[in-house]
């Protein structure tokens, strides 16, 4: 559902993620029953340890469903969900599966309450309860590293294609990784003593890996995988500091001086940077010549986009979050909705009705390439 006038939704504006004056809602997700077979914990980056329900597999909606998420030890407890129940599974949003609730109707006594591990199921360190969340203590525990290296590739964070999960689990199980800044120093040799590795995939990996050492200041925040810090955290910090050694000298005042930036947040960033492996991370990174060069500050005479407001629409090869900052960079402002304000609409591919709008208003229409050249990037 949208608001039609376009005076109004300039007036409403956005949010990180989405517009003000749009939402979208979902028909209810389709519900099956099944049987809990057994109750596992995974562990996140974080330490996090999450319960998680084996099932008897089930059909919803087109897809087999086998794992579901049970959040959190409060939320099992709330829900008395128990090894060998008969559950009620959806698929959140039509994407993630969840148990919704247990047929208790259907008990036999053979079931069995699970118990959160007092111990780290990976490492065996000790876990800490914070709040819901029960969490890892150890420093060296390979899951969370594995989840940490996963999440430092990512399409978000440095982009950095051919590494898999099972790529990621055999150089961390075979010790030739201990951190995500280890991937840099790998050779072809070390990967082509992979499973399932060819000499094509490997070429590529590490193709990959060099493009990715080019980037920007935000990916490179985002991808060090700091609590509560995400794409948007990530790009006001690179708004508001010059530099990684900026970043970690801040102190409290000037984190939550920073509009966004909360009390928590800032806590979690001064511990990540207070960290002895963070230190040995960033100087491996800047040994490897991981270089983000959107980080100088611009002179206020470059700031020729002052004043000047940009509206994309279609996919374009470039990042998102880095064509806003960009712009942003250069004085100028990235809007959701095409207005006769508007400046440019820069049009990739698949473009959606902003196109169609743009031409009726007679917004000058610009691709990806002549965007490039106005911002010389």
């Amino acid at each position: 559902m949208k608001v039609n006038s376009i005076a109004q939704q300039d007036r409403l504006g956005t949010i990180s993620r989405s517009p003000r004056w749009a939402i979208a809602y979902k028909f209810p997700a389709r519900e099956e029953f099944t049987r809990v077979k057994d109750i596992v914990v995974q562990v996140g980056r974080t330490g996090a340890l999450t319960p998680v329900a084996v099932l008897e597999p089930v059909q919803i909606g087109g897809v087999t469903v086998r794992r579901a998420t049970l959040h959190n030890e409060d939320e099992l407890r709330r829900k008395d969900v128990r090894v060998s129940d008969t559950v009620v599974v959806e698929r959140a949003g039509d994407v993630i599966p969840e148990v919704v609730s247990v047929i208790k109707s259907k008990r036999t006594d053979a079931e069995r309450e699970f118990k959160m591990p007092d111990r780290c199921p990976v490492c065996g360190a000790e876990v800490l309860k914070e709040g819901p969340i029960v969490r890892c203590i150890g420093v060296s525990c390979t899951a969370q590293l594995k989840e940490r290296i996963n999440h430092f590739v990512s399409l978000r964070a440095m982009n950095i294609d051919g590494l898999g999960d099972k790529v990621i689990e055999q150089l961390v199980d075979r010790n030739k990784v201990s951190d995500a800044a280890d991937l840099f120093f790998l050779t072809k040799r070390d990967l082509l003593k992979l499973e399932r590795m060819g000499e094509k995939s490997a070429r590529n990996i590490l193709k990959a890996l060099e493009k990715s050492k080019q980037t920007t200041f935000s990916r490179v925040i985002h991808a060090l995988g700091i609590r509560h810090v995400g794409v948007h955290t990530a790009s006001l910090l690179a708004d508001n500091f010059s530099d990684m050694d900026a970043v970690r000298s801040a102190s409290y005042d000037e984190l939550v001086s920073i509009s966004e930036i909360g009390p928590e947040v800032a806590k979690s960033i001064l511990l990540f940077f207070e960290q002895e492996c963070t230190k040995e991370l960033l100087g491996k990174l800047e040994r490897a010549g991981v270089w983000y060069d959107k980080t100088e500050k611009v002179a206020e005479d470059e700031k020729f986009l002052e004043g000047k407001t940009f509206v994309f629409t279609g996919r374009i090869s470039m990042p998102r979050e880095e064509a806003k900052s960009l712009v942003e960079r250069l004085g100028g402002k990235e809007v959701s909705s095409v207005s006769k304000k508007t400046d440019y609409v820069v049009v990739g591919e698949d473009p959606g009705s902003k196109l169609a709008k743009a031409k009726k208003l007679g917004v000058k229409v610009i691709d990806e390439q002549e965007f490039r050249e106005i911002v010389k990037a």
